[in-house]
């Protein structure tokens, strides 16, 4: 039998509320919220717990849950203006999920690939630019996302929009730089960073053998650390007044630029 709720006051309510609004409740529960048909397809495909769904019954039917959602999960049909209480997208689809964060450490990231083609962002800032670089990640079918020094936490609603979902499609991972260094040297795996000083055209490199792609947020660039370590520093050669773009943008630059030297395998 399913539940009903149609108060906001409700202690299920508020959770969705506080899981949507707080990164430090979602840290300390291990809880994130998923809203839309779509992200909460992803989410089951890339192996996400899910506890709850939540349904607005006019814009989402028992029938369309019970048969598009795995059996065992707890559903619970809310009115329309709990719906318009949580639900965090202006284009709503009637359907919200509470699922349980994967751990994102570097000893969790399974890279089945023997040539990986891997994307490290240092302290990204905005998270739509986060959302849109996972989005280019799975466009281009890389092996992972490493995010070094992360300034939000990826289940940030914001992100988990902006990605389309493709935050459950990627592999990723969150670790410090010096981490990531360690791993990236330990498995042998070429960094090109890009830097501008001292540098050479993107398309100038060799990515057809492991390689990571760092590159640094749009305000701050890439530590130092990077430039002392990189194999190589890289840049795209700009022919317009400005002297530089967006983050992804200049990411899906480079990594298609390295899956045509691999020939998009």
């Amino acid at each position: 039998m399913i539940k009903k709720i149609s108060s906001v006051q409700n202690p299920f309510v508020k959770e969705l509320v506080q899981l949507k609004e707080k990164s430090k409740l979602r840290k300390q529960t291990g809880k994130f919220i998923v809203e839309g048909r779509r992200e909460i397809s992803l989410a089951i495909k890339g192996s996400y717990n899910l506890e709850k769904i939540y349904y607005c019954e006019g814009l989402f039917t028992a029938y369309e849950v019970t048969t598009l959602y795995p059996y065992g999960i707890n559903i619970i049909e809310i009115s329309k203006l709990v719906y318009e209480k949580v639900a965090h997208r202006d284009t709503t689809e009637g359907v919200i999920a509470v699922a349980q964060a994967n751990k994102l450490s570097l000893n969790n990231l399974k890279i089945s690939s023997k040539n990986p083609l891997i994307l490290v962002v240092e302290s990204p800032e905005k998270p739509g630019n986060i959302g849109a670089l996972l989005r280019t990640a799975d466009a281009a079918n890389i092996d992972a996302v490493i995010i070094a020094n992360p300034l939000t936490d990826l289940y940030n609603p914001n992100i988990i929009r902006s990605s389309v979902g493709g935050v459950f499609t990627v592999p990723i991972a969150t670790a410090t730089t010096d981490e990531i260094i360690e791993y990236l040297n330990s498995n042998n795996i070429a960094i090109h960073s890009a830097i501008l000083q001292e540098s050479v055209a993107y398309d100038s490199i060799d990515f057809s053998k492991p390689s990571a792609i760092i590159i640094g947020a749009e305000s701050t660039g890439l530590s130092e650390k990077w430039r002392k370590i990189s194999t190589t520093k890289i840049q795209i050669p700009m022919q317009g007044k400005l002297d530089s773009m967006n983050l992804s943008v200049a990411a899906g630059i480079i990594i298609f630029e390295a899956k045509r030297q691999r020939k998009f395998v």
